[in-house]
């Protein structure tokens, strides 16, 4: 999706119900987040706010296709516009990375995890916001939760095994239908109660927590493209030519 409809989506009421549920998942996963690194990767603007006025810095990176916006709006630029596959980070530049409207997003969710994994810190920590693909919102593609590839939790596993990641903690959110009648939304908060006491299978996220395997053997990268300007071709006089003059 584009950045522009992820940002209108999450300035409507159901949005806004969404951003709630879900930051409590993750805030739930994640309590204490003093003096750390803490990245977002995909569109994880409306959630970095939770970890601010705390984290020793946050940094949202965006993938190019989906496109980029300020944030924060009134402060200098903490988001930038990446390739998802070459993090314009150092290794081991982060304690906690965000992944929110990326995984399902990502034309290679492997090659993302990876260049995630060698950006994290040992022991770091990955959340994952990924679409249920059992649930509704997977279904509705009127919200960004039902564009892309939904996920069930055995395939989420596979992956994050697949990429040098443990995963060490699970949650769900966003039980209530997305429905966006304002009527219906105060509502909401009983079906995320009755959900969560029933551990319901139709949750519309998996909120999934892994850390990083610091013990497996990692292959060596591929050579970085090197941008190089294309130059145009000048006549320069010889120095016979100039000492005969």
């Amino acid at each position: 999706m584009d950045v522009v409809d992820l940002r209108n989506f999450y300035a409507q009421h159901l949005g806004v119900v969404a951003r709630r549920f879900v930051g409590r998942g993750i805030r739930a996963r994640w309590k204490d987040a003093r003096a750390l690194r803490v990245l977002g990767i995909g569109y994880t603007t409306p959630y970095l706010g939770l970890f601010r006025g705390e984290a020793e810095r946050c940094l949202a990176l965006m993938p190019a296709p989906q496109g980029v916006v300020r944030w924060p709006s009134t402060r200098p630029a903490l988001a930038a516009l990446v390739e998802e596959d070459e993090l314009p980070l150092t290794d081991s530049a982060v304690d906690r990375v965000l992944l929110v409207h990326a995984l399902e997003m990502s034309p290679d969710p492997i090659e993302l995890l990876r260049e995630t994994w060698r950006v994290l810190a040992a022991g770091g920590r990955l959340l994952a916001v990924v679409p249920n693909r059992r649930g509704v919102w997977a279904r509705v593609d009127t919200t960004p939760f039902g564009h892309g590839r939904p996920y069930s939790r055995t395939q989420i596993m596979h992956l994050l095994r697949d990429s040098w990641f443990t995963p060490t903690g699970w949650g769900e959110a966003l039980y209530v239908p997305p429905i966006p009648r304002r009527w219906f939304l105060r509502s909401a908060g009983a079906w995320e109660r009755t959900g969560a006491t029933l551990s319901a299978p139709f949750a519309g996220v998996h909120i999934v927590e892994a850390t990083k395997q610091v013990y497996r053997t990692v292959p060596a990268r591929r050579e970085r493209r090197r941008l190089v300007p294309s130059l145009k071709p000048v006549l320069v006089p010889s120095r016979g030519a100039t000492a005969m003059r």
